[in-house]
């Protein structure tokens, strides 16, 4: 008995050592973390050929999300590594956390620091929320210009998790106990990385001449347009008499009916928060408001005065400097600008376009690193189902750099927009006025992706590749000049959460 007893002390004493040599590989010691920290000399004194970890990381969670699991993944990160490596963002913003830590790697690696100098060109970070939270992670990387711009791996704590899904970490909330976070951590050590194109958007409209200046209720927008104030009258892209808001997009842009069930949905869940904890009974109530909203029945009910082709003109840029006139078919009621291929639960509206596809109206497949937006539109929703087929996809509009949609006075005063999961209602022009919603492209940020990455890389041999796929779509596009580059993206404040928003309600 006492040598069974011996043996599972021992067993237990082997797995916690080799826990903690596995921990090693992503812990940070303080004197990095914390600028002019008092344990620089006890650091170097204590060993003088310190061991470099092979994956440091800085962990970011929205402590809000997930439920409870946000919380209880801050625990246990902070009880595996060094606490002052893992931020909550209700606390910490990712912004004052990265240009603090960035500042003082850069001040060791002028005093010679060799330790410091491989910590920047090993360092990953992660972050665990939903796809608001991630994208406000990435916009803030993308704004900083780092020396050297560190990957990001998603942990999915919301519920559409489009970006966690699209670079292979699943879309089901991960445990939060110890095993579950050093497998994480063993992907994270193990993943590839993989750039991602980021999108900026520019939404102008006349300055109301009576009642308020904004003529969008702030908490009507998506929190990456209403947290970031219009342009100074400094910015260039300022234009007097008019109101310009700026924010970007790494999943999507949609403008129609899809946009208009999804601001139903929002809308009820705010009503009635409680009603909407159930995944399930969430699904359940989407596809009944897809029916009363007219979605599935829209050639009966949806006026067409609705349909994309009669709200808007469609410009679009393949070629820089090059702006085209994109046919719409009068049929068409929602368009979709997609940079992931991760729409609606994980479906891929773009599909990959078969050979002939490629040769005569110059199309590829989705890659998200190509500096390309992929344009596709759907009649209905029950166009949008034949994405539950293997080779489904909708119908294929254009792949530009640049697109432009230009509403002017007509049938409809109003129309709804969505981006990256969250939806708005558009006021539309009532007189002879222009609103004017413009994407293009906005730099790029490294993403980590594992082994069953669905996203595709121009550069990446290893990229899955589908071969020959039907395509219904009867359009043609192009692209538009790429003048200036735009100014910097306001990340800091474009992505800020502002406080009267709950980020728990955020995907």
């Amino acid at each position: 008995m006492i040598h069974f007893s011996f043996a599972i002390s021992l067993h237990l004493q082997l797995h916690a050592t080799m826990a903690a040599e596995f921990l090693n590989n992503f812990k940070i010691p303080d004197y990095i973390l914390v600028p002019e920290s008092s344990k620089v000399e006890r650091f170097h004194e204590c060993d003088d050929d310190p061991v470099v970890p092979d994956c440091p990381v800085l962990v970011f969670i929205n402590s809000k999300s997930g439920g409870q699991l946000g919380g209880d993944l801050l625990l246990t990160y902070r009880a595996l590594l060094n606490e002052k490596q893992v931020f909550d963002l209700g606390e910490h913003p990712p912004d004052k956390a990265l240009i603090t830590i960035y500042a003082n790697l850069e001040s060791l690696k002028k005093r010679g620091d060799q330790f410091a100098m491989k910590i920047i060109e090993r360092l990953k970070l992660i972050v665990a929320g939903g796809d608001g939270t991630a994208g406000w992670l990435l916009g803030v990387v993308c704004d900083l210009k780092l020396s050297h711009p560190p990957a990001i791996a998603t942990v999915p704590l919301g519920t559409g998790n489009n970006l966690p899904f699209a670079f292979g970490w699943g879309k089901k909330n991960p445990g939060t106990d110890q095993r579950s976070v050093e497998a994480f951590l063993d992907q994270v050590m193990k993943a590839k990385e993989m750039k991602i194109d980021n999108w900026h958007i520019l939404m102008r409209m006349r300055t109301p001449k009576e009642g308020s200046c904004d003529p969008i209720p702030p908490l009507e927008l998506p929190h990456s347009l209403h947290a970031f104030h219009r342009v100074s009258e400094a910015d260039e892209l300022n234009m007097d008499g008019y109101l310009t808001f700026r924010g970007g997009f790494w999943n999507y842009f949609s403008m129609g009916m899809d946009a208009q069930v999804s601001y139903a949905f929002h809308s009820e869940r705010k009503l009635n928060p409680e009603k909407f904890k159930n995944q399930l009974v969430n699904q359940t109530t989407y596809a009944k408001l897809g029916c009363t909203q007219g979605w599935f029945f829209a050639p009966l009910i949806h006026p067409a005065s609705r349909n994309i082709a009669q709200l808007t003109k469609v410009k679009f840029m393949q070629k820089p400097g090059q702006w085209q006139d994109l046919y719409i078919p009068p049929s068409i009621r929602s368009i979709v600008c997609l940079n992931l291929p991760s729409f609606s639960g994980g479906f891929n509206p773009w599909g990959t376009p078969n050979r002939k596809k490629q040769h005569d109206r110059d199309l590829t497949a989705p890659y998200v690193d190509d500096g390309l937006i992929e344009v596709v539109g759907f009649r209905n929703a029950w166009h949008g189902l034949v994405l539950l087929a293997p080779k489904g996809h909708g119908t294929r509009l254009a792949q530009a750099h640049r697109i432009r949609f230009e509403f002017c006075k007509g049938g409809a005063d109003h129309t709804f927009m969505r981006m990256d999961g969250e939806p708005w209602k558009q006021p539309l022009p009532v007189d002879d006025d222009t609103v004017v919603v413009e994407i293009s492209h906005h730099g790029q940020v490294n993403m980590l992706a594992t082994h069953i990455c669905k996203s595709q890389s121009m550069y990446d041999p290893s990229s899955p590749h589908h071969d020959n796929e039907e395509d219904d779509s009867d359009g043609e596009v192009e692209e538009d000049s790429l003048a200036e580059e735009f100014r910097k993206f306001g990340a800091a404040d474009t992505f800020r959460i502002p406080d009267e928003v709950d980020i728990s309600e955020l995907s």
